[in-house]
């Protein structure tokens, strides 16, 4: 029986062959720091596509979103799991292309005061101090920055703009050390549950963003980008049924997953980047 090295050989030398699709897969999540979170976060979720899918799934762990990428320039990796933000970087310096959109419910920014402040208005907050979560976030910075931009106010020009984590951010925003804060729903309620007795009200509330993603490298099969995408299609319900197992993906419940996605759907990402005086997206936004 010829072995499936020497039938790829083959294939490689005789016109018209068949090529066997790839059957084992790497992938990498680019918010998820290390093997042992990769595999307690998605484990559930690699089981559940294993079965469905007929590919075999390696995991491979990546310190943030500059190792992913290079680690897909290097061909250590093909498929990952990332943000809208990162995306366009991966597309820029790769080509990689988007698969399947991981969609969660209410994914947007809002700019934050509390309740009783005397802001009324986006127009208030020229001048102030407004924080923003993880630089180059879409949700944390580039869209929040968008809804004041909207409102009249540019970026590094008319505000200061500082860089704090959610719950210090909160505890300065409570102390009126900043005005506001940029952060999306989840982040919103997190604030809101953590500080109970307090109110919080948005100034304003930005549109729908682009969700987080799956990206394949260029280098990978056709034949297996078509396998991957169609277990979405056709088992949809279970995998995200799988994926919302573990606390970590709290934040896909009530989600779905979208199979057909284009390259233009994240043509608004990159005009947040132009929104912060970023035109060159072959780099991540704070390295």
């Amino acid at each position: 029986m010829i072995s499936r090295r020497l039938f790829l050989v083959a294939a490689a030398m005789v016109p018209g062959l068949p090529a066997l699709a790839q059957d084992k897969i790497r992938f990498a999540v680019t918010d998820i720091d290390g093997l042992e979170s990769l595999q307690r976060e998605f484990g559930p979720f690699k089981e559940a596509f294993e079965k469905v899918s007929g590919l075999k799934v390696d995991f491979f762990a990546v310190s943030g979103r500059t190792a992913a990428v290079e680690a897909m320039a290097a061909d250590q990796v093909d498929f990952v799991l990332t943000g809208p933000a990162e995306y366009v970087v991966f597309n820029a310096r790769l080509k990689a292309q988007p698969v399947v959109v991981w969609e969660r419910p209410n994914y947007r920014a809002s700019i934050v005061v509390p309740e009783n402040s005397p802001i009324k208005t986006l127009a208030d907050l020229k001048g102030k101090k407004i924080s923003f979560g993880e630089i180059g976030s879409t949700s944390q910075h580039l869209a929040p920055a968008t809804i004041l931009a909207d409102g009249g106010l540019g970026y590094g020009k008319d505000y200061e703009a500082v860089f704090l984590k959610l719950n210090v951010a909160a505890e300065a925003l409570l102390r009126n050390d900043i005005a506001a804060i940029g952060m999306n729903q989840t982040h919103l309620e997190r604030v809101r549950k953590a500080f109970p007795n307090q109110g919080f009200r948005t100034l304003g509330d930005g549109a729908s963003l682009p969700n987080d993603l799956i990206v394949v490298s260029p280098k990978v099969k056709p034949e297996t980008v078509a396998k991957f995408r169609t277990a979405f299609r056709d088992h949809g319900d279970s995998l995200l049924g799988a994926v919302t197992t573990t606390k970590e993906n709290a934040k896909f419940i009530g989600g779905k997953f979208l199979w057909e996605v284009q390259d233009k759907d994240y043509d608004s990402v990159r005009r947040m980047f132009v929104n912060i005086g970023v035109r060159e997206f072959t780099k991540f936004i704070g390295g």
